[in-house]
């Protein structure tokens, strides 16, 4: 192995120092020694689902097409998967210099693109992913046991830790599992829970700990079966408390006469977010929900699908409230001017005649609508008089390509990330901070090895420059149409102008897996569907 690439899911130097100090990642602590350390800044959104694509494509969302976990075509959503990254993944530009690559657990990578090597999907994937070659995970259970994607439902406790360490340990036994089976110039291998434990335990020092102690033991015992010639350390973004209040935008716009409220079965609720049960384990309804959801579905065809299988008003009755206000309103995205769809596209869409389909605002008034919102939403200041937004701002200052009219019109990044913004509507603009933890938008890189000047700075590099970077260190030329660079530490490649992306799908359609997966459940026949 040449080059192996690390990635850390929302860690920063804030997470991983206490850590050194106390002695507790020697893997990572002497390739930090080794190396040459320095801060990554992420993307807008600094967020799991499109920051990832960005890292392996080189290239902002405005190119490659992914903005947030979920996909938009008008006012139906579904949930986003590879087929929706739009530009070509670092490891099938290696493909095409004969070079081969291992990929295990990197986000938003399934269904997967043929390529010289082997992909286990990582995070939004479904439970048993659809990797690459066919066949490849009933492979890996047969040799090594057990292989999930996720915890499963409704662990807690000290469990909840046994299963972050379990699943960190399932992404290094399968990646070194395939490194020693493929031989791979390049490895990618991804670990998630570092991310998850501030989401769900952030002030449990005791399992931030377990999952870190965790990833250097994967990345030690890798480090030994693999002997790469260089390592790079990459995160997608930084993670840190969040004080601020939360700031709900479509409360906002509703007060200043942009954003509809309806109390019919329209809008938008999320799907996916099934309410917590705690006093009872998963029912197989709500499996299958949450089945037929992962595996990317629009909630037009998913509402197909729970229809067919008795389900849809379990749904319509356990919907997520991030988008209702007392169980019952909700944003009536036809006739609203503006609105936020996801807060985590940190940001607000203007429902435009002609590109929306029951657009109200006229293409000549959408200059005036949308300078007149940014000036708006500039001024809004907390109940202690500090600004909400370090930024607002037109999508083009963010986003360049042919996918920029598919994201938010407008950009809003929170004043210091301290605060979440939300698409709630409960009746305030502001309240309490419903997350401890978030996203920030610093996360760390380190390079160490053969050819890596240690004496290089990695002053101001960015998370666009990870893929061109990997491809020098490989002699490959990164893609012309990358936004990054490679980092002073590697001797850059020139670039080269690659063939388009061919969005063009070469796996299996969504629907389709939905049917095979249930009916190997047993849930349904193939004929009854």
């Amino acid at each position: 192995m040449r080059t192996l690439l690390v990635g850390l899911d929302g860690v920063c130097r804030e997470v991983l120092d206490p850590l050194f100090d106390a002695d507790r990642l020697p893997a990572l602590s002497s390739l930090f020694d080794r190396g040459v350390v320095g801060p990554l800044e992420s993307q807008i959104p600094p967020w799991t689902p499109s920051a990832w694509p960005s890292l392996y494509t080189g290239v902002n969302p405005g190119k490659h097409g992914a903005f947030d976990f979920l996909t938009f075509d008008g006012y139906d959503w579904g949930l986003v998967n590879r087929s929706h990254v739009r530009e070509h993944a670092l490891w099938e530009l290696l493909d095409r210099h004969g070079r081969t690559s291992v990929v295990v657990n990197v986000p938003v990578t399934g269904p997967p693109r043929s390529f010289d090597g082997a992909l286990v999907p990582g995070y939004v994937s479904p439970e048993e992913p659809t990797c690459h070659p066919e066949g490849l995970l009933d492979r890996i259970e047969a040799e090594l046991g057990e292989y999930r994607v996720y915890a499963p439902e409704g662990v807690d406790g000290d469990e909840a830790v046994e299963w972050y360490q379990r699943l960190t340990r399932m992404r290094g036994e399968a990646f070194r599992f395939l490194a020693d089976e493929y031989d791979p110039e390049f490895g990618f291998l991804q670990f998630q829970q570092t991310d998850t434990v501030f989401h769900e335990r952030p002030e449990d020092d005791a399992a931030v700990r377990a999952v870190f102690e965790a990833v250097d033991e994967q990345i030690a015992e890798t480090l030994d079966a693999c002997d790469p010639d260089r390592v790079i350390v990459a995160s997608d973004h930084g993670i840190g408390p969040y004080d601020g209040a939360e700031f709900r935008v479509n409360e906002f716009l509703a007060e200043q006469e942009y954003l509809r409220t309806t109390t019919g079965e329209g809008g938008m609720p999320s799907w996916t977010a099934i309410k917590d049960d705690e006093t009872a384990t998963p029912s197989t309804s709500e499996r299958l929900v949450a089945l037929a959801s992962s595996l990317g579905l629009s909630s037009q065809r998913l509402g197909t699908l729970l229809e067919r299988l008795g389900l849809k008003e379990f749904v319509l009755r356990h919907v997520s409230t991030d988008t209702v206000r007392a169980g019952t309103e909700r944003v009536d995205f036809p006739d609203s001017a503006a609105y936020m769809r996801s807060r985590t596209e940190l940001g607000v869409r203007i429902n435009k005649a002609g590109r929306d389909p029951d657009g109200v605002v006229a293409p000549a008034e959408y200059p005036s609508v949308r300078n007149d919102l940014i000036t708006a939403l500039e001024a809004v200041r907390t109940p202690d008089g500090d600004p909400v937004f370090a930024d607002v701002a037109p999508a083009e200052e963010y986003f360049e390509g042919p996918y920029v009219d598919e994201a938010v019109d407008i950009v809003t990044v929170p004043a210091g990330f301290d605060r979440l913004l939300s698409a709630s509507l409960r009746g305030e603009p502001f309240g309490d901070p419903s997350e401890e933890w978030n996203h920030k938008p610093t996360g760390i890189v380190a390079l160490a090895g053969e050819d890596v000047d240690t004496a290089a700075g990695l002053d101001e590099a960015h998370l666009f420059d990870v893929a061109p970077t990997v491809l020098s260190s490989l002699g490959v030329s990164p893609s012309t149409r990358m936004d990054g660079g490679t980092l002073p530490p590697v001797e850059a490649e020139p670039t080269d102008a690659y063939p388009p992306f061919d969005a063009a799908p070469d796996s299996t359609d969504d629907e389709d897996a939905v049917t095979r997966r249930l009916s190997q459940l047993g849930y349904i026949d193939d004929d009854e569907y």
